[in-house]
């Protein structure tokens, strides 16, 4: 044989070599072995003393093929699968492959024959697949072992001769149920045979408890189904790998994100810590409580956290206490009061601002603290002085415990202690660095929430002392009237409300509405109920009251924008509309600077349509207000209100306008559960804006009750006029009140006579009080003026002033009217 087919059986050869055992044979041009490996010693038992000089077809125990083995290499495959006999009697199935050994003038000079065992990866590639760090195994559709790796046999406790031929589920019957009975998965064995049974592959995360540890591990596994030449599933393979360390790291992060979904939704003090206290159960542990400081829960400043020492006794409030147990689940009851002892570690963690992991007992040797791969078990991730082992806590029930103090910009809220009873897991670095940051979402929200609360409870304060405390006495109409603040999410709003009693028996119902919510809208709204009170002294009729208003919030806006530094109030988002209404000749007067109009209902349950449109908002400046004026039936019904009553997110103004219409037909035996019954009605759970309404019910004076007589411009006709006064006065049966109604009379009808312009009237009235009113066509108005020793004038007001309770101008169309009022008993 020369010197290439030496070469080339030598390459051959070592190839094999590398995968033994695989036998190389070098057949010459007459079938006959010529060259033999000690791969084939290894694999058939032959020796080369045994083969050489024979005939290759010795070894097969079936006749050659045709052609062989001058067949092999010929074709485009060069591969066969033989029977061939082995030397102890028994047959071999072997991959024979055939390659051509080729001379200097290309002839061919013999063949070189690989054999390997069928069946039968190389060597190397046996023990790449055994050493792989991938759990691997390999089952027939009833899922008993065919095969596993040296990975696979660590995390299953059993070696490959121990399961072999055995069923997966008499080998490890903990896999027949997940560790989380509350996902929808199905067990790791049902999805094998699963697969073994549709021929679909499938990928999943598997959740236990692996033989002798207490700590859960989640494998990511592949199933997928071996097939045969003929496309029949013969068995399932798999493989997976531990990604604990991956898995809990995304179950935290799952939590934190449900806890920034889930905790703060409410600026509410227990509502936040209520939250904190469900969020972690059960995914992380099993009982949460949340102990907060009394001054945290009523709105104030926390104590300074530099008072708090160790050495002394807290005294908090347990604001929220949930338990994977509903027996001692206190997630939605009161708080109560709690105490930690001094030297606590609650007590030690809100005097440090540090937490502290304490575990009932310490692992057993060489458990790693049982916490599993990659999860922080190293003691250098652990803070100083964590974790402590406390054996105290098990008399508790516990396993675990983590004590957080609850801190926010630099202020001591409370604590918080996260605890382990009905699960075996030790806490780990990972997860005290969890509490940490629940904490810490938890105590911004609830800081926010004190605050928030701190604010809206002094503008409530605020707003009700600006509110009026109770309807003023008067009869031209019967009141009711609600205020009700926006929902706790909501800030305070500056809708307000008056009944204002004037002059002539004559009411005025105003409503009004800042835009804007918090401190600044409630004095806001002070600033205008105020002005509108003085405006309301002067007499003005509405259309002139409304533009003085404007010029005010002008004045007002304008004032602010100087200082620079000062938040805008929002008076120049503001409106109002202003309503007088007459006993006497039943007039109703309104004016409206961007407000809602009146519903107003007759006694007979009609609606009686307002022929006038709102004007503008308060602030604009520069253009008109408009009065109308109505005579309304005696019984008639005013429904003044804002747009919180009739707007929400559900229905918009008309709407809401039209409802309230409906609810006001609604029969009420008072006006304060017709009230009851509009805000219930019209109002939904969750307002986000506040909402005022005064209901006012109109009545008519007597005509009895009123007496008036013009009065000629001459001086004689005083004493006329004082005679009427009396007799009319004694008539109403008021004799006491005579002698000072006869001198009031004659100093304003003289006045009028003297200063004043024709035609004078003279008019008394009943009501509350005894009015007397004298009319003429001047608009010069009387002043009070100090009279010198010696003046024969100047006595005639001050005397007025003095005799009686009040005293005033109203300027009208046609002139003005001095009026006075006498008090009866």
């Amino acid at each position: 044989m020369g010197r290439a087919v030496r070469t080339e059986a030598w390459r051959v050869e070592m190839a094999g070599k590398q995968d033994a055992p695989t036998a190389v044979v070098v057949v010459d041009p007459d079938g006959m072995v010529s060259g033999w490996s000690e791969g084939g010693r290894l694999l058939l038992g032959w020796t080369a003393e045994d083969t050489v000089g024979h005939p290759v077809t010795d070894l097969l125990v079936d006749p050659p093929p045709p052609g062989f083995p001058e067949g092999y290499g010929a074709g485009p495959d060069p591969t066969g699968f033989i029977p061939l006999r082995h030397r102890d009697g028994s047959t071999l199935d072997a991959v024979v492959t055939a390659h051509p050994l080729f001379g200097p003038d290309a002839r061919v000079l013999g063949h070189a024959v690989t054999v390997q065992r069928w069946g039968r990866r190389p060597v190397i590639a046996d023990r790449a697949f055994e050493q792989s760090p991938f759990a691997l195994g390999v089952y027939d559709p009833d899922l008993r072992f065919l095969w596993i790796n040296a990975s696979s046999g660590r995390v299953i406790a059993h070696s490959e001769e121990q399961v072999l031929g055995k069923k997966y589920r008499e080998v490890l019957p903990e896999y027949d149920r997940e560790l989380f009975p509350e996902r929808d998965d199905k067990p790791y064995t049902d999805k094998v045979a699963e697969v073994a049974r549709t021929g679909e592959p499938a990928r999943l995360i598997t959740v236990f408890h692996p033989l002798g540890s207490n700590y859960a591990n989640a494998w990511a596994t592949s199933i997928w189904p071996v097939r045969d030449g003929e496309g029949r599933v013969r068995a399932v393979a798999n493989w997976g790998f531990d990604m604990s360390a991956e898995y809990w790291a995304r179950q935290r992060l799952l939590l934190l994100n449900e806890a920034t979904r889930g905790i703060g939704r409410t600026l509410d003090v227990i509502g936040t810590a209520r939250e904190l206290a469900r969020t972690p159960v059960p995914g992380f542990v099993d009982l949460v409580t949340v102990d907060l400081f009394d001054e945290v829960l009523r709105g104030e400043e926390p104590p300074a956290a530099s008072a708090v020492t160790p050495g002394e006794t807290i005294a908090l409030s347990r604001a929220a206490q949930h338990s994977a147990r509903e027996d001692s689940d206190r997630a939605d009851g009161p708080t109560i009061p709690v105490s930690h002892a001094p030297g606590s570690v609650a007590a030690r963690c809100m005097a440090t601002g540090r937490s502290t992991v304490e575990l009932a007992a310490e692992p057993g040797e060489g458990s790693e603290w049982a916490f599993g791969p990659g999860l922080a078990a190293d003691p250098a991730h652990w803070p100083p002085g964590n974790p402590v082992i406390d054996g105290s806590i098990a008399a508790e029930g516990l396993t675990g415990r983590i004590t957080v103090p609850l801190r926010a910009r630099g202020a001591l809220l409370g604590v918080v202690a996260f605890s382990r009873r009905d699960r075996p897991e030790a806490f780990t670095a990972d997860d005290l660095i969890l509490a940490e940051e629940l904490t810490a979402k938890a105590a911004v929200a609830i800081d926010n929430a004190r605050r928030y609360s701190h604010e809206r409870t002094t503008a409530l304060t605020l707003q009700r002392s600006l509110l009026p405390q109770g309807v003023p006495k008067q009869e031209a109409v019967d009141v009711a009237s609600r205020y009700l603040p926006g929902g706790t999410g909501a800030e305070v709003g500056g809708d307000w409300f008056d009944v204002i009693p004037l002059s002539g028996a004559r009411v005025a119902l105003v409503v009004g509405d800042i835009v804007g919510h918090g401190l600044h809208a409630s004095a806001g709204m002070g600033r205008l109920r105020t002005a509108v009170r003085t405006l309301a002294d002067v007499d003005l009729p509405p259309d002139e009251l409304l533009t003085h208003l404007d010029d005010l919030v002008l004045h007002l806006a304008s004032d602010l924008q100087s200082a620079g530094h000062f938040q805008p109030t929002g008076e120049s988002g503001a409106t109002c509309l202003y309503t007088v209404y007459d006993p006497v000749s039943r007039r109703f007067t309104l004016a409206s600077a961007g407000h809602p109009l009146p519903l107003i209902i007759s006694p007979d349950g009609t609606s009686t349509p307002v022929p006038a449109q709102p004007g503008p908002p308060l602030g604009i400046g520069g253009l008109p207000f408009e009065a109308t004026e109505l005579e309304l039936p005696e019984g008639s019904l005013l429904a003044l209100y804002t747009d919180g009553v009739v707007q929400s997110r559900e229905r918009d103004v008309d709407e809401g306008t039209a409802e309230l219409r409906r609810v006001l037909n609604h029969s009420a035996t008072s006006l304060e559960a017709l009230c009851d019954t509009v805000m219930d009605a019209m109002l939904p759970e969750r307002r986000t804006d506040d909402a005022a309404l005064l209901l006012a019910r109109t009545h008519a004076l007597d005509p009895h009750h009123v007496a008036d007589w013009d009065v000629e411009p001459d001086p004689a006709q005083v004493p006329r006029a004082r005679k009427f006064a009396v007799e009319q006065v004694d008539a109403w049966g008021l004799e006491e009140a005579s002698f000072v109604t006869e001198l009031v009379v004659s100093e304003l009808v003289t006045n009028a006579i003297r200063y004043g312009e024709p035609p004078i009237r003279l008019r008394l009235i009943r009501d509350t009080s005894l009015i007397c009113e004298v009319s003429d066509a001047s608009n010069t108005a009387p002043h009070l003026r100090r009279a010198r020793a010696f003046d024969e004038g100047g006595r005639g007001l001050l005397l007025v002033a003095q005799l009686t309770q009040g005293w005033g101008t109203r300027h009208t169309t046609n002139g003005k009217t001095i009026w006075c009022a006498q008090t009866l008993s």
